[in-house]
């Protein structure tokens, strides 16, 4: 340990160490590793040594960004890098690019954008890191409109298993490049990042907000009128159980209510009205649609900030239709015995295209994202997950069999991780990660292991 914290510019702690609580905490607060060591990044350098440090004496590595950016498997051992010092962004307004560092959130790449009338493809919570959400795929507010963030990197630099700093293209090193657009942090710790930006500085967007009594209608309602939408709109429908606390406002307090929404890249507004007109009709207690900077995009979703414990899962789902409705409702409606929020999100239009360079991300024809989540304060863990897995057994008929990466919460064993890509990219994936990290070390993660690796060997 002394050793290495010679050789790093940022802190090193171990579990006796006062800092190191806060150092290794994260979003998730009912998941958190207990490494053997903390390494506080502030540089590649840091990341460098630390990687090589652990390589040495065979502890694997694991990596925790900023924002959401948790750890997604509670580890115990190891070595913990964490990036949240490696803050910064570089906007090219000419080529329409930034350069982002490891431990950037997305709302100060929304910031730095912003002055040149472009944005990132960032998603519904702006305090997300912005390079783990990227890596998993990044499912952005308009994604419809331009497909994953994933599909919109141009380069990587990446501090590999073998402890080298590599500037990774599809032109200098394709199959890596590929690798890491979807593999997130199985091959190696990514440092920064140059992604495309989009030349869109507002939107059409906010949210219709219902009585729980009017989910089936919502539901019904939304589902018909997402299968008419052009790729300009995104959006997706959530039925919440909100808790009786001051912090609620008042007529919200305790209540089940249906949140639609809406995001849409539309330039003239008046298109935006035209398109939400059948949701309107239903009646909204709360309707704050209409034209928003993109810098006032996190108000749509309004997800919250402070760390929690919850427990959480997603599905990719085909086409569904007014049985998928009943069984979603049936389970997660206002008379379940666990509070819940269950959410689809339209998935469709760009997203379902291949991207321009090839890369991980899998499950491209799936219809809708659904996620189901619980916050551990409100119910035990006992109750919340055999509620989850009555949920997910209620849709089963509509699923498509996958997982997004992003939204996966916990769910770390092999089937599922296998789940989130496509059969020959996970075989891809294997034999890629038997080239750059054959011992795995890096598997304190969704983890991908090396081919030949137990059950793994013919990639199953």
């Amino acid at each position: 340990m002394n050793r290495l914290a010679e050789q790093v510019m940022g802190p090193v702690l171990a579990p006796r160490d006062e800092e190191y609580d806060e150092e290794r905490a994260g979003y998730q607060t009912a998941r958190r590793h207990r490494p053997d060591l903390v390494v506080g990044a502030v540089g590649p350098a840091d990341v460098q040594a630390a990687v090589t440090y652990a390589g040495s004496r065979g502890l694997p590595v694991a990596v925790q960004g900023t924002g959401h950016a948790s750890a997604a498997v509670a580890a115990e051992g190891g070595v913990l890098i964490t990036t949240a010092r490696m803050s910064a962004v570089r906007v090219d307004a000419d080529a329409r690019t930034a350069w982002v560092a490891a431990g950037t959130r997305w709302d100060q790449v929304i910031h730095e954008a912003a002055p040149a009338g472009l944005a990132p493809l960032s998603g519904s919570a702006p305090r997300v890191g912005a390079v783990s959400y990227t890596l998993g795929g990044g499912l952005a507010l308009l994604s419809r409109s331009f497909g994953y963030a994933a599909d919109h990197v141009r380069g990587l630099d990446v501090v590999t298993p073998d402890g080298r700093l590599r500037h990774v293209t599809q032109d200098s090193e394709p199959d890596l490049f590929w690798a890491l657009r979807g593999g997130r942090d199985n091959f190696g710790v990514v440092t920064g990042m140059e992604i495309d930006l989009m030349p869109v500085t507002t939107l059409y967007g906010g949210g219709l907000v219902f009585p729980g009594e009017k989910a089936a209608d919502v539901f019904g309602t939304y589902l018909q009128w997402a299968a008419t939408v052009p790729e300009a709109m995104s959006s997706s429908v959530a039925l919440i159980s909100l808790p009786d606390v001051p912090a609620i406002p008042e007529p919200l307090r305790g209540r089940h209510t249906v949140h639609v929404r809406i995001a849409c890249a539309a330039g003239d507004p008046g298109a935006g009205e035209r398109l939400v007109a059948p949701l309107r009709a239903i009646g909204a207690m709360s309707d704050t649609l209409g034209e928003l900077a993109y810098a006032e995009a996190g108000s749509i979703y309004n997800d919250p900030v402070a760390p929690g414990a919850f427990e959480a899962g997603t599905a990719m789902l085909g086409e569904l239709d007014a049985t998928a409705v009943r069984a979603i409702l049936d389970l997660a409606g206002p008379h379940a015995p666990v509070p819940h929020i269950v959410e689809l999100r339209h998935l469709g239009g760009r997203l379902a295209h291949p991207p321009a360079v090839d890369n991980a991300v899998g499950n491209r024809d799936a219809r809708y994202l659904f996620n189901v989540v619980s916050r551990l304060e409100r119910a035990d863990i006992t109750e919340i997950r055999p509620a989850h897995a009555r949920v997910f057994e209620a849709v089963a008929p509509w699923s498509t069999g996958g997982r997004f990466l992003n939204f996966m919460n916990g769910e770390n064993g092999a089937a599922q991780v296998r789940s989130a890509y496509d059969a020959a990219d996970y075989r891809r994936l294997t034999g890629l990660k038997a080239v750059y990290d054959p011992d795995n070390i890096f598997r304190l993660n969704h983890n991908i292991p090396p081919v030949g690796a137990g059950r793994d060997r013919d990639g199953a």
